[in-house]
């Protein structure tokens, strides 16, 4: 086992594959400097400036490169600084890469993987820190991924590089730096397999990305009442890994979703109503959802970290979803007797 970070296992990733077939090269924006959080630091150093190539200030130039590249047999790994500016290149992305297969009866594959980063809590301001995920799972033809470990980040990359149809990868900005233990060898992760993080009786929280380390908080909290809490992280949201979480939620009964997005038309409510629909008979109270405010991210650190769903959030919403009043200082309320 080696310690490392979120942010140094995807660099590591991308260097094994690099290592591995010579197809495989970066591009973006300052890539050869390592980009604007080192993801491609030393990059260039070793494989030179034609397979880590530095790009205009222009997403979809970035995009449509990377399409034609892919479609030319090449696997192009493409960074998006932030998913943002994705706004820019949803047009190659959406209407190109993720349609060229099927428009042309299986003629042609778009084997690329664009990288790029969400999520708040840097104060980067409404324009630099948003959670556009469901955008992305809405275009039929893209594959999306989410880790929310270092593990996962990097054998999702290597998996993400070895398919042959167009993959997006949401990295989370907040968990770059974290340190954690990764497997010297890291084994590529099957596209649509979620991870069990922990397992408890009580209630299923589904937590996406960033909020997987805050659920599982959570979960250590609610522990100290008795409370058991499965935690599971679906790491793919397309393909998504529903048999797991119908499972863990015939179980326990109870389900809490949690993510950094908006609630309104979040990829929650695309889980919550999947997972009603083939566990209904076995819930034993509504699903919650835990999930930020319908406004825009404010600059200021007290307004965004009141913005932000946190681990407090999802202990409450377990609570609730267990029949378990709040007073206004958050501290749970006894039963009512019969």
């Amino acid at each position: 086992m080696t310690r490392t970070t979120y942010a140094r296992a995807i660099g590591t990733a991308l260097a094994t594959a690099m290592r591995d077939d010579e197809r495989v090269f970066v591009l973006g924006e300052d890539v050869s400097a390592g980009g604007p959080f080192t993801i491609t630091r030393g990059l260039v150093d070793e494989f030179g400036k034609d397979r880590v190539r530095d790009t205009p200030i222009s997403e979809a130039a970035i995009c449509g490169i990377a399409i034609g590249a892919a479609q030319s047999g090449l696997r192009p790994v493409l960074e998006i600084m932030y998913i943002d500016f994705l706004t820019l290149a949803l047009d190659q992305l959406a209407n190109m890469a993720a349609k060229a297969h099927f428009m042309s009866g299986g003629q042609l594959s778009v084997p690329l993987v664009l990288r790029t980063q969400g999520g708040a809590g840097q104060r980067a301001g409404a324009q630099h820190s948003q959670s556009l995920e469901s955008w992305l799972c809405h275009v039929p033809g893209l594959k999306v991924v989410m880790p929310s470990r270092a593990v996962d980040a990097a054998g999702l990359l290597a998996s993400a590089i070895a398919d042959p149809n167009p993959v997006v990868m949401v990295e989370n900005k907040t968990l770059y730096f974290r340190s954690e233990e990764v497997p010297d060898t890291v084994e590529p992760v099957p596209l649509g397999q979620a991870a069990v993080l922990r397992t408890g009786r009580d209630v299923t929280v589904v937590a996406l990305s960033g909020l997987v380390p805050e659920a599982l908080h959570a979960a250590d909290a609610l522990a100290a009442d008795g409370i058991e809490v499965t935690v599971i992280d679906p790491r793919t949201l397309v393909p998504l890994d529903l048999d797991t979480i119908v499972a863990s939620v015939r179980r326990t009964g109870r389900l809490v979703i949690a993510h950094e997005a908006v609630r309104d038309g979040g990829i929650g409510a695309e889980i919550a109503a999947a997972t009603g629909r083939a566990a209904f008979d076995h819930l034993d109270a509504p699903i919650e959802r835990v999930a930020a405010p319908f406004e825009p991210i404010a600059v200021s650190p007290v307004a965004e970290d009141a913005y932000l769903p946190r681990a407090p959030q999802i202990r409450d919403a377990v609570l609730r979803t267990l029949g378990r009043e709040l007073n206004r200082e958050g501290c749970r309320l006894p039963r009512p007797t019969a």
